[in-house]
């Protein structure tokens, strides 16, 4: 009699898998997410690239998640914490713990720990309050049989003693176990350090040929460095100087021209406000060769560029204008002209009445997306393109001071980071330990200081990013947030 239980219970089992799977397929489910797709899709911040990042990060551990979900006798569901930035339709919504920002998005955060397509999508389009209309006609479509959807409407409940004299494990009691439990740094190592090892051996040898590619096209083209805008692969980059690599052979001429500078490797060509050389990756040697062409152009216009920062440094009493690759959007040199070149016109018909070179020692970016001026925690002011003269004017000098301290705080600051780095580095015998641009100083020394307090033998050898979330990269990088409990 317990057999024929046992084998009546697995085939109901068997037979509720089969009708979940039914319920949303693979493809079903990216046709229910393309509102939120769209909403947070990384090609939509490009004016803000610490938000691009995070959902960068945020949609591979999501795909991740859901390409398990499809995988056949798939069991091993641990939470998966997300945040995205969503783009921000209605600025009303009703959920009060979501943090809204000026900038036209609001910071979402949520923990998947379902089992299922659907269950996955209808959590993820409710977290990010999204309709779920659209979705009831796709898992309604998908089911074969009427039969189907009641059966999945009405999904079987064991009675705990199933699981006693199975020795099965309590899906809800697993659940409810794991949603107790939150991740701590430990825990998250002794589940991921095997496979970030393997991970790591595999790439070893492609990092070995980056670092080689990338010592010999630097010296061969005297270029003063070799960047990556996006968080590429090994294998990627590899690709990319192999690529610049030929067109050096096939057209050196054309490369005359870039002694000194910087190449990075980024999702358009041109020079950068930095004036670096932009190349591109979806764009073909035809495009590339462009560029190279066009350099002395490009330099012209950066001497012009310079000129006009200085202008604008005199009509605001010597303080300094800069462009911080890191806080600000990747402008093209020509953009960035336009943009200072506004500003100035409207700073010279206003005639604001600063002392020369009373804001000497001073800061400030130009921001074209914000509408009021504001101090940064580093020291410059960032300055919207849009601000009233008068209202800046003020505002600098109620500021001028604060802005003092906080640049002198933040040479302590940087020291402070790097030796921690340093410390860290050798303590823990890390083959490399970095951050992402979107983890500011202050968050990386309190991570490398409590860092510093544990034994963490695992890390021998490892490459360390500090990051807002737990993942292993493609080449075996272990990411932690800066905030690890």
């Amino acid at each position: 009699t317990f057999y024929y239980f046992v084998r009546l219970c697995l085939d109901k089992t068997l037979l509720q898998c089969v009708l979940q799977s039914r319920t949303l397929s693979g493809a079903d489910a990216i046709n229910a997410l393309r509102p939120f797709y769209f909403a947070v899709h990384p090609d939509f911040f490009g004016q803000h690239p610490k938000e691009r990042e995070v959902n960068e990060n945020s949609l591979k551990r999501l795909n991740g998640y859901l390409e398990n979900l499809q995988k056949p006798g798939f069991r091993s569901f641990k939470p998966t914490q997300l945040t995205f930035y969503v783009r921000e339709r209605e600025p009303n919504s009703s959920n009060v713990q979501e943090s809204f920002s000026a900038s036209g998005f609001r910071a979402v955060s949520f923990t998947l720990h379902t089992r299922d397509l659907l269950s996955t999508v209808l959590d993820i389009l409710n977290s990010c309050s999204l309709s779920t209309e659209h979705v009831q006609s796709l898992s309604v479509n998908s089911q074969p049989h009427k039969e189907a959807k009641s059966t999945v409407n009405r999904p079987i409940k064991w009675d705990k003693t199933y699981y006693s004299f199975t020795g099965f494990k309590d899906p809800e009691e697993e659940l409810e176990q794991a949603q107790r439990v939150e991740t701590t740094l430990m825990s998250w190592l002794d589940d991921n350090e095997a496979s970030a090892v393997k991970k790591l051996k595999k790439s070893l040898p492609l990092r070995k040929e980056l670092e080689r590619l990338k010592i010999e096209l630097s010296h061969e083209l005297q270029l003063s460095d070799i960047r990556w805008q996006r968080s590429w692969g090994i294998a990627h980059r590899c690709s990319q100087l192999h690529s610049l690599g030929r067109l050096v052979q096939q057209r050196p001429e054309i490369l005359k021209n870039v002694k000194g500078r910087t190449v990075v490797f980024t999702d358009r060509s041109g020079m950068s406000a930095a004036g670096h050389i932009m190349l591109g990756t979806m764009d073909v040697h035809h495009h590339w060769t462009k560029i190279f062409e066009r350099l002395p152009n490009y330099y012209k216009l950066q001497k012009r560029l310079l000129l006009l920062e200085d202008r604008i440094s005199q009509l605001l009493g010597g303080i300094q204008v800069i462009y911080i690759e890191e806080l600000q959007p990747l402008l093209t040199l020509e953009e960035y002209f336009e943009t200072l070149n506004s500003f100035y016109n409207k700073l010279r018909d206003s005639r604001l009445p600063f002392h020369p070179r009373s804001l000497r020692g001073l800061q400030m970016i130009l921001e074209s997306d914000r509408y009021a001026p504001s101090l940064h925690e580093f020291g410059h002011f960032m300055i919207p393109t849009v601000c009233d003269p008068s209202a800046l004017q003020w505002f600098i000098f109620a500021k001028a001071q604060e802005a003092r301290e906080n640049l002198k705080r933040k040479e302590e600051m940087m020291i402070t980071e790097k030796e921690l780095i340093n410390t860290s580095t050798e303590r823990f015998s890390l083959d490399r330990l970095y951050k992402e641009p979107s983890v500011s100083s202050a968050q990386m020394i309190d991570c490398c200081k409590r860092l510093l307090e544990e034994s963490l033998p695992y890390l021998q050898g490892m490459h360390l990013c500090i990051s807002h979330f737990y993942s292993v990269l493609q080449d075996g990088d272990l990411c932690i947030p800066w905030n690890w409990k």
